[in-house]
């Protein structure tokens, strides 16, 4: 099972290299989820695209629908605040990943990020994710 973040779906939906190569490890039937903080985070992420004038309002929304469509199911963040809330206040890190981190663990499942900080939490906390990534060059 495979904890999707939002810069590993935005980076998968837009193909990059970064995406390809996480795209690379995801089993064909592997079941993928994602708190529902996804839904604000990836509709944010195609906003400031299609501000930054590098998507029409067509890109932007595909971008939203892509990003969206690699997740099988999303976690109630309301389950999950409390949790959250407490890493975040252990850790000192902001509670928007903790979200992530919380649900990943609860799940025994790998988390998929590219935030670094991020990722240095999980390895702080014992959550699974992905470490390095080959790329293609880009």
């Amino acid at each position: 099972m495979i904890v999707l973040d939002c810069s590993a779906a935005v980076e998968i939906a837009r193909d990059s290299a970064e995406g390809r190569a996480l795209a690379g490890l995801m089993h064909e039937d592997e079941t993928i989820v994602a708190p529902s903080l996804l839904l604000v985070e990836a509709s944010n992420v195609a906003f400031k695209y299609f501000r930054a004038g590098l998507l029409d309002r067509a890109g932007a929304l595909a971008l939203l629908e892509d990003s969206l469509a690699l997740v099988d199911g999303f976690a109630d963040m309301a389950v999950l605040a409390r949790e959250a809330l407490g890493e975040s206040m252990r850790l000192g890190h902001p509670a928007y990943d903790l979200f992530y981190l919380v649900l990943a663990r609860r799940l025994g499942a790998t988390l998929f990020t590219l935030d670094k900080g991020l990722l240095s939490l999980c390895e702080e906390c014992g959550v699974d994710t992905v470490h390095e990534l080959p790329t293609d060059g880009e």
